[in-house]
């Protein structure tokens, strides 16, 4: 029976999976076609980005894009490198901060009893039904009267809540079993200490996802610095890659606005290479209970 069960699923290569990467690879170029294109625009010349009809490989790749981008950053008021860091460190606050209030807020609500629960948690759901549009001008006054317009808390603070990412940790951490809480406490373990050390270590899988989720939403976003800042040098990479192309000449602009989507798309990409065997983790154990 071991030998069939190997048979009908072997570890290494096996002429029985051919059928299912006949059936998978078109799905896998498919899916490969975007990024692709991304990458080849971002090297066409004017030539060939104005090419009708349109063409999707680049022929003859040039860098100019990447020139012109670059000298008309320079040529502005406050240098690329300040957009950078302001984006840098905005992501990494938020990235940090949110996976630590969700994971915690996970915590609490799955495995601890309290009153008012279950209303805390649907409220949570049912501001996954909210798009940022709709809270735009509480976020604004809430940044307002806290008086911290011009600074990188007004970047960091509209988005730390994220009740997708406590949604998906609260439903992994359900998974965890009673039993192993209870002999931490029994053996004296602390709150705080049960939280770092059972857990965390249990949960990677979701933190990864949840951590990836907020990358894309603060890496791409540009509200912040259009309603919360007046200072161009509190202003952050993907506001300054939106304006700079669109205040430039329309032709030399496409090239640019094609280098800009490349270097906004790339981090994102890099990141879920790196954690996408624990994202898929996540999605493989989503319906379990």
């Amino acid at each position: 029976m071991a030998l069939k069960a190997s048979g009908a699923n072997p570890k290494k290569f096996h002429k029985s999976q051919v059928k299912f990467y006949l059936f998978l690879l078109p799905f896998a170029v498919f899916m490969l076609l975007p990024i692709l294109f991304i990458f080849n625009h971002a090297f066409k010349p004017l030539d060939e980005l104005y090419a009708f009809p349109p063409r999707f490989f680049v022929y003859k790749p040039t860098f100019d894009n990447f020139t012109n981008l670059f000298e008309l950053a320079n040529a502005s008021g406050i240098p690329m490198s300040r957009y950078v860091f302001n984006s840098l460190i905005v992501t990494f606050s938020v990235v940090f901060l949110s996976v630590v209030i969700s994971t915690m807020a996970g915590y609490v609500l799955s495995k601890k009893n309290f009153k008012g629960k279950k209303a805390i948690f649907e409220i949570n759901n049912a501001a996954l039904m909210f798009v940022p549009i709709a809270v735009i001008i509480p976020r604004f006054l809430t940044v307002t009267i806290l008086g911290i317009e011009d600074t990188f808390f007004a970047h960091i603070l509209p988005l730390l809540a994220m009740p997708v990412g406590l949604f998906l940790l609260k439903q992994f951490i359900d998974q965890i079993p009673d039993s192993l809480i209870e002999a931490a406490i029994i053996d004296g373990a602390s709150e705080f200490k049960i939280y770092l050390k059972i857990i965390l270590p249990l949960i990677k899988p979701a933190i990864a996802t949840a951590a990836i989720l907020a990358f894309q939403l603060v890496w791409n976003n540009i509200e912040t610095s259009i309603l919360f800042t007046t200072s161009e040098n509190m202003r952050t990479l993907a506001f300054f890659m939106n304006t700079l192309v669109a205040n430039t000449n329309v032709v030399v602009g496409q090239g640019m606005a094609a280098v800009a989507s490349l270097i906004m798309f790339v981090p994102n990409l890099i990141l879920f290479i790196i954690l996408q065997s624990m994202v898929m983790n996540t999605m493989s154990h989503s319906g379990l209970k």
